[in-house]
């Protein structure tokens, strides 16, 4: 495990001449290199779902956020902390609507120690409400990298074999300490299939390398606050399943919110089991709540997994939601406008076609500027043109 392999660093190879891409149009002017640049940047997102390939949807990630006294550093504007919080914020609203029926918890590392911020749940709002309370975290100490996981797989270790099991490590400090060797838990997280993956904020460290290379992950450094955002933005969307996941059938319950009526005289609130291992600051008598369809245990959201007979409570429009991971939209071919001799109009907004390329779907042949395309791809996930196009089912 210690021997890395080889690998060419930046400084041992010849210099990268990033200048020669950078051309001077016939004014002189950078600007219309510049905005090309920016444009590959934005299609390449449409270009990275891997097809049809089996990915882990139901996703059970920790994220850990080291809040040592690094955090403080001001690279970051105010702070690292602040920014990093105000991102996460950000992250977790992504995470849950691409991700509907899957879960997230958060735990923190300072002055040797890691505790728990939030638990594994599927509700954004509460994860996003303790994000704003950690900002006031005094940073102090150094972060305990072996703590934190073995935190994070106490819980994994137990999730269904069919489910994802990741953690995402936010890492600022240059030292780690741990009590025992961390290696021997990098073999446990292989083995226990957990993908641990590092976003870097100051340097790139040995440890880290070889945690992500065992366990499948990728490993980041940051340059600033715009691609931080990027690297988060790439652990949103599902990772391909692994070979040796389990392929089975899942049970799953689909409950429906009732409330009781106050008019009932044998309505009485009740408690959700979710606030059995959990000291939640929401409301712990109810009236209402989802009632699991097997053994009829109350909760307050989904999705869960019922804690008394197992089975796995989700939403219906959640489980639609996640549709088109299974099936996503392919593509538009690219053509130049010069080429293109149909009506110079895009079919989404209806706005005249200016840029240099159009985008034809392959299914109904019609054409969409990069705006809509990349609209389409990354929040509509199916083709406006071809739903209108195709005829109503019978009874509609």
């Amino acid at each position: 495990m210690d021997e890395e392999p080889e690998r060419a660093k930046r400084w041992e190879g010849g210099y990268e001449r990033t200048w020669e891409i950078l051309k001077e149009d016939e004014s002189g002017s950078l600007k219309a290199t510049v905005e090309n640049i920016l444009f590959k940047a934005k299609r390449k997102r449409v270009f990275e779902p891997h097809g049809q390939v089996r990915l882990g949807m139901m996703r059970h990630l920790y994220v850990v956020v080291d809040t040592s006294r690094t955090m403080e550093d001001q690279d970051l504007k105010p702070n690292r902390l602040t920014s990093t919080l105000k991102l996460l914020e950000y992250f977790v609203e992504e995470y849950f609507d691409q991700n509907p029926i899957s879960q997230m918890g958060i735990i923190t590392t300072k002055n040797k120690r890691a505790e728990k911020l939030t638990d594994l749940a599927g509700n954004p709002k509460k994860h996003i409400a303790d994000l704003k309370k950690a900002k006031d975290t005094t940073c102090v100490g150094e972060p305990s990298l072996y703590n934190s996981l073995s935190l994070a797989m106490q819980t994994l270790r137990h999730m269904p074999g069919h489910a994802s099991r990741e953690v995402l490590v936010i890492f600022s400090s240059l030292t780690t300490c741990d009590p025992v060797n961390i290696y021997d838990l990098i073999k446990s997280l292989k083995a226990l299939k957990i993908r641990v993956s590092v976003i870097g904020l100051s340097a790139e460290v040995r440890v880290c390398t070889v945690l992500t290379r065992e366990t499948g992950g990728t490993y980041h450094v940051i340059l600033d606050e715009s691609h931080f955002k990027e690297l988060l933005q790439y652990h949103v969307k599902p990772h391909p399943a692994s070979s040796s996941s389990e392929c089975s059938l899942i049970r799953m319950g689909f409950p429906q919110h009732t409330i009781a009526s106050t008019c009932d005289q044998d309505s009485k609130p009740s408690f959700s089991m979710a606030h059995l291992d959990s000291s939640g600051s929401g409301p712990s008598l109810t009236l209402g709540g989802y009632y699991c369809p097997q053994c009829r245990a109350k909760y307050t959201e989904l999705p869960v997994e019922c804690k008394v007979c197992g089975l796995t409570l989700v939403s219906a429009p959640h489980l639609a939601r996640s549709f088109h991971h299974l099936f996503p939209l392919d593509p538009f071919t690219e053509t130049p406008l010069q080429d293109y001799q149909g009506e110079k109009f895009c079919q989404g907004c209806q706005g005249e076609l200016k840029d240099q390329n159009v985008y034809m779907c392959t299914s109904c042949q019609n054409v969409f500027c990069v705006e809509c395309d990349l609209f389409i791809h990354e929040s509509l996930h199916c083709c406006p043109s071809c739903i209108h196009s195709q005829p109503n089912p019978p009874g509609i």
